[in-house]
């Protein structure tokens, strides 16, 4: 079991609390509101009154696992501490700062809980908590273990299916033994895998008028660079129709890597306001996603990343920014794989 040197002070800001925000990033995805959930469950049995946030609605697909509805656009008028989970960025904690939030988060006792190994950004934190872990619910556990909070079978599921999520099913490159063996303990607290993969695959399905919108996804995908990245624009318009039905770029993006030459996929999305934000993914041996979406502002894992740009860049700007950008990554990664021969 991990030992977490933070787990002392983390204890004191909770037993001090009752009300108690619970905050996703603005780009909420499974971990994180699986993490979140499981977080809610455990403070509510150690008699605390945890409140569910993130400032912008949750993808359609997330809305799938059970408490998704608790989740709130509006931050409580009292609180006594906050979470702060999945991220340690305030880049992707934008909506608070828009609304005028941040100094009322500040105020209070901060607790990010996170896992990646983007440099943290928010500063106001009381206590930070980012050890290397493939997923927020992978050190969820083990804080809770160390602190011997209680995990009844609804959390147990809920850390599993953040855990499987980040992971991809125990299989991506930041998976330890350790994150094995915990997902091992949880199954020996009464976690059925087989039931959590019915309940995935239940979730897959799609609108017949999706798929339809999938295959004309695909072919408007640009291979670029020797057919090394596989870029994609998505405009508002089909954000504005399809969104509701699902994330248009999660329809695509791993197909996008299927090419044969391809080690990173790209999607762009193009919002009303000129926002632009990109999501990232890489092959297996290319991991620098984290790193591209870096040099752009945002953050994220190796193998899966993201970033906004709000300052007026056009689409064909920053095309090529990130394509020089990416190809610049990706062969100094193949520098270091050659010379560690």
């Amino acid at each position: 079991m991990e030992s977490y040197a933070q787990a002392k002070q983390i204890k004191k800001i909770i037993s001090r609390a009752n009300d108690i925000v619970i905050i996703q990033a603005d780009n909420p995805d499974t971990d994180s509101l699986a993490s979140s959930l499981a977080l809610e469950q455990i403070l509510t049995d150690l008699g605390k009154n945890p409140l569910l946030y993130c400032g912008v609605d949750l993808p359609s697909y997330l809305l799938l696992l059970p408490g998704s509805d608790r989740v709130s656009k509006d931050l409580p008028n009292n609180f006594d501490a906050v979470i702060i989970v999945d991220t340690s960025s305030l880049s992707l904690l934008t909506q608070l700062q828009k609304r005028g939030l941040r100094p009322k988060i500040a105020s209070s006792q901060v607790i990010i809980i996170d896992h990646h190994s983007t440099a943290p950004t928010v500063d106001f934190a009381n206590s930070l908590l980012s050890p290397k872990a493939v997923a927020c619910g992978e050190v969820i556990y083990e804080l809770a273990s160390q602190l011997q909070w209680p995990l009844d079978l609804t959390a147990k599921k809920l850390l599993t299916i953040a855990i499987m999520s980040d992971s991809l099913g125990l299989t991506s490159e930041a998976t330890s033994a350790r994150s094995i063996h915990i997902v091992a303990e949880l199954v020996e607290g009464g976690v059925s895998l087989a039931e959590l993969e019915s309940a995935r695959r239940d979730g897959l399905r799609r609108d017949s008028e999706l798929i339809h919108y999938k295959g004309r996804l695909l072919q408007r995908v640009e291979f670029v660079a020797d057919e090394r990245l596989a870029l994609l624009t998505i405009p508002w318009e089909e954000i504005e129709r399809f969104s509701p039905l699902y994330n248009p770029a999660m329809l695509v993006i791993d197909d996008m890597r299927l090419a044969k030459n391809t080690q990173m996929a790209i999607v762009f999305k193009l919002y009303g306001d000129g926002k632009i934000t990109a999501k990232i993914r890489t092959n297996y041996g290319s991991n620098v996603a984290d790193k591209l979406a870096e040099s752009f502002g945002g953050g994220g894992h190796p193998y899966a990343s993201g970033f906004k740009i709000t300052n007026g860049t056009t689409i064909d700007q920053l095309k090529t920014a990130v394509t020089k950008e990416a190809i610049s990554l990706l062969d100094k990664q193949s520098q270091k794989a050659n010379e560690a021969i």
